[in-house]
């Protein structure tokens, strides 16, 4: 009888065994499918910070063309107005030239002038001046004196050829 009992002991050994097999199969495919399940949803959360950072970036990217824009407009605007100033700047270097130019000869029509005063009281009693003879014309028939009033100088009241763009500033 002890045969017979240690067989029929030795296949419930066998059965328990298929079955804590069994029951470890289950274990592990309960683990795998859990893992499974994890492994989709870590996929599935970097999906969504690579989405969100794409968004990010093309937010980004959306703000520095605006103000690229905005850079680029006040660079033309501020070129714009440089170029309207230096403009203007070399009109009145001109102006500037041709009223010193004015400026001198008026200076030198007073000198010429000064000098032409200071011959007519000379030791000989006249003096040549401009091509007159001071000794038989006085000095009032000798200088025109619409010449030499300030008022009257029109042929110096000519305008400056310089000139300027009628939009020079409007912006």
């Amino acid at each position: 009888m002890a045969s017979s009992s240690g067989t029929s002991s030795g296949s419930s050994t066998m059965v328990t065994n298929s079955g804590s097999d069994e029951d470890l199969q289950a274990l592990m495919n309960e683990r795998k499918r859990k893992r499974m399940i994890s492994n989709r949803e870590s996929a599935r959360r970097s999906r969504m910070r690579k989405q969100k950072h794409l968004d990010d970036l093309m937010a980004q990217i959306s703000q520095l063309q605006n103000e690229n824009h905005q850079i680029l407009t006040t660079v033309s605007i501020t070129t714009q107005r440089y170029l309207n100033v230096e403009a203007e700047n070399s009109v009145l270097r001109a102006q500037a030239n041709e009223l010193s130019h004015r400026l001198q000869s008026l200076n030198d029509i007073i000198d010429s002038l000064n000098g032409c005063n200071n011959n007519i009281g000379g030791a000989d009693g006249g003096g040549d001046c401009g091509g007159f003879n001071v000794a038989t014309i006085g000095f009032n028939e000798m200088v025109d004196h619409s010449f030499i009033n300030p008022f009257n100088l029109a042929y110096l009241n000519q305008p400056i050829m310089a000139s300027a763009d009628n939009n020079m500033f409007q912006y």
